[in-house]
């Protein structure tokens, strides 16, 4: 389908997984796609291991709306953990369903040598903002350097 793998992780015993990071054709996305494996027990109402949904991810525009709707996770007891991926900050909730979903903020393309691209580290949203600004409005699709 023309996507380029963009990096590798490799299981390092820990929170990481397994995965491949993969960009479109002509994306300057940071990736489009992920494959990430997924560990745990065959459950008995699907006693093989089959591909499932790891999670979903949306951008918002600003730090301001990141932080705003990281409030309304934690009040809602919804937020399990908040990760700097470098270029993309990310908030990780759960649905009512138990269903995992990505809300992140992406660093604009003039600013991404200010960040480590292969970042797993724990956010620290104070920060960011003091970095970026509150305001400044996120990479939206253009988080990675065009390439010539």
């Amino acid at each position: 389908m023309g996507f380029r793998t963009v990096f590798r992780l490799h299981t390092d015993g820990g929170k990481v997984p397994e995965g491949a990071f993969l960009q479109a054709e002509e994306s300057t996305n940071d990736h489009d796609l992920a494959f990430l494996q997924i560990e745990g027990p065959a459950s008995p109402q699907s006693p093989r291991r089959r591909p499932g949904l790891a999670h979903l991810a949306w951008e918002v525009d600003t730090l301001a709306e990141f932080q705003q709707i990281r409030g309304k996770l934690l009040q809602a007891g919804a937020l399990t953990y908040e990760t700097d991926h470098g270029t993309t900050k990310s908030l990780y909730a759960s649905d009512p369903d138990g269903l995992e979903f990505e809300v992140c903020w992406l660093v604009p393309a003039d600013r991404i040598n200010e960040v480590d691209r292969e970042a797993f580290a724990p956010l620290d949203l104070d920060a960011v903002i003091a970095q970026f600004g509150a305001d400044l409005p996120g990479g939206t699709g253009i988080s990675a350097p065009a390439r010539h």
